[in-house]
């Protein structure tokens, strides 16, 4: 899993870096960069340089065509493009995941040092982990995001009263993400039970906006969009818990 572990690594900071840095180049380079560095810390050698630079050639294409898809000129093409870049990346990562070898170097060195048994006793996973911890903050909003867009899913228009949210709130990209670590948090310290509550609150919690005896057609368009968004931003947190599970089988 050392090669998917450095993709998704790479995925996640460009990520992090473009929603800082707004301008193009810089951050397709952080991210690039972030694959090759951290590709040296964990003992790849000369015969993974190849894999290492097809993986930065994924990071850079994400992003560009996250670039695209997010303009006001994005269309769901563009927004497909993207998704099916990084998709088709994670496939072919996992694919050859047999191949890549285990992660050692520096990183291994210091993983070794830790407090924490489990992961000293296995620096693939603790890479793993890192790097889905990353996917689950910027990136993960950007999947939902993309999604939505690639699906067609609208938000629909809200006139704020008092009775409705101000589409001005912008809590849901901190929620989104917050919701997506509690998950992945929960799972890896075995209580899955827990994590299902998380997800079961939330509906409970969004059930009187999702209820309204006006306006039934806004109402619709609403409840399409928190359940497909809501959907996505689970599977990738489950998903992230899947990867690790693979990852200690």
């Amino acid at each position: 899993m050392t090669w998917l572990a450095l993709l998704l690594l790479g995925v996640a900071v460009v990520d992090l870096v473009r929603g800082r840095w707004s301008q193009p180049v810089v951050p397709e380079i952080v991210g690039a960069l972030t694959v090759l560095v951290a590709g040296a810390l964990v003992g790849a050698g000369p015969t993974d340089v190849g894999v290492l630079l097809l993986a930065g050639a994924v990071v850079v294409g994400w992003s560009l065509l996250v670039r695209l898809a997010t303009t006001p000129a994005g269309t769901p093409l563009a927004a497909l493009l993207a998704l099916s870049t990084l998709g088709g990346g994670v496939v072919l990562a996992l694919l050859a995941s047999p191949l890549a070898p285990a992660a050692g170097g520096p990183f291994a060195t210091w993983a070794r040092e830790l407090p924490w048994s489990v992961a000293a006793a296995d620096p693939d996973r603790l890479l793993l982990v890192v790097a889905l911890v990353g996917v689950q903050l910027a990136t993960g909003n950007l999947a939902v995001r993309l999604v939505l867009a690639a699906t067609r899913t609208a938000a629909p228009e809200i006139i704020d009263s008092a009775s409705r949210p101000s589409q001005a709130l912008k809590g849901g990209r901190l929620l989104g993400p917050m919701e997506r670590l509690l998950i992945l948090g929960l799972g890896l310290a075995g209580q899955v039970t827990a994590a299902s509550i998380v997800i079961a609150a939330k509906g409970l919690l969004r059930w009187p906006e999702l209820q309204s005896p006006t306006e039934q057609a806004q109402v619709h368009q609403l409840t399409e969009y928190f359940l497909v968004g809501s959907f996505v931003s689970w599977s990738l947190a489950l998903g992230s818990l899947a990867l690790v599970a693979g990852a200690v089988g």
